[in-house]
């Protein structure tokens, strides 16, 4: 694999390069299957840009989490033409980075890109949990035809059988999806977006305490009137103030051992969304490397 310079990367540092990084950033802009808006392609390249911009010092944690996490990205390449080759080419890159023991952080493209990025994670552990924030449940079989549409990521995630998921956030899906859920509780739990303002913190970490984690983060998890710039967005949704004590909280039980973020679709001139991105790609680094050894 190649990397960028450290100072084109993710962050854009200037300091010296941590000589052992612990996170690799993969840009992969993939977009087969957008039903509505698109642009995610387009994603990877104008969070990374945004992410020049992040204040490196971080208030809450009173330090400079790069320092001690080393972050390298890998230099922009080709993505497959069909879907499925596209999925196995993103499986194979984080199996080379799970294999020298790093983090791997994908940077979408669209959502479909989950199960792919998840595979040599189901391979090495017994048990998955997807911390999976959206507004949509992804939980058809197919959709237009296709089954490894954005809208079948978390389904074609349950194919393996053992990986189950958390969806926070969720205020939009089928009947056919919610015959799907309700058949499947044992595998799937649901924190609505209506419900946003009884979510009990410490009865989610329970649900994740010492489990390995897996976080999927669609940016229409959070509200339309934040994050206008993705393909489907909806109303009802998350505020930043609703996100990190989640994924603060699964940091702090658990063990995370990857993450994407995905369906950005950068809106020319509003920079203000990809800053979000960015800023929410370093907190969950943050969040991640800060509890890793308690």
């Amino acid at each position: 694999m190649e990397y960028l310079s450290q100072k084109k990367g993710f962050l854009g540092l200037d300091a010296v390069l941590n000589k052992n990084p612990k996170v690799v950033v993969v840009p992969f802009g993939l977009e087969k299957t957008v039903s509505y808006g698109g642009g995610t392609k387009n994603g990877p390249k104008e969070i990374i840009k945004a992410s020049h911009q992040v204040e490196l010092f971080d208030e809450e944690l009173k330090k400079e989490p790069y320092k001690e996490i080393g972050i390298k990205t890998i230099k922009p390449f080709a993505i497959k033409k069909e879907i499925k080759k596209a999925l196995d080419q993103l499986s194979n890159i984080n199996k080379e980075i799970i294999k020298e023991n790093k983090f791997p952080l994908v940077l979408g493209g669209e959502h479909s890109l989950t199960p792919g990025s998840i595979k040599p994670f189901t391979n090495k552990f017994d048990n998955l949990t997807l911390l999976h924030f959206d507004a949509h449940a992804d939980l058809r079989d197919s959709y237009q035809g296709e089954k490894f549409s954005h809208a079948s990521t978390i389904k074609r995630c349950l194919d393996f059988n053992n990986v189950n998921v958390v969806s926070i956030g969720i205020r939009n899906l089928s009947n056919s999806e919610m015959n799907f859920y309700n058949y499947n509780r044992d595998k799937i739990q649901i924190f609505w977006g209506k419900d946003k303002k009884n979510y009990d913190i410490n009865k989610i970490g329970k649900i994740f305490k010492n489990k390995t984690v897996y976080i999927t983060f669609d940016v229409d998890g959070f509200d339309a009137s934040v994050m206008p710039a993705t393909g489907t967005p909806e109303p009802g949704g998350l505020l930043w103030e609703d996100v990190l004590p989640i994924i603060k909280k699964v940091c702090q039980v658990s063990n995370v051992v990857g993450a994407d973020i995905n369906e950005l679709a950068p809106i020319k001139n509003f920079n203000s969304y990809n800053f979000l991105v960015a800023k929410l790609a370093y907190k969950i680094l943050s969040y991640t490397f800060e509890f890793k050894n308690l």
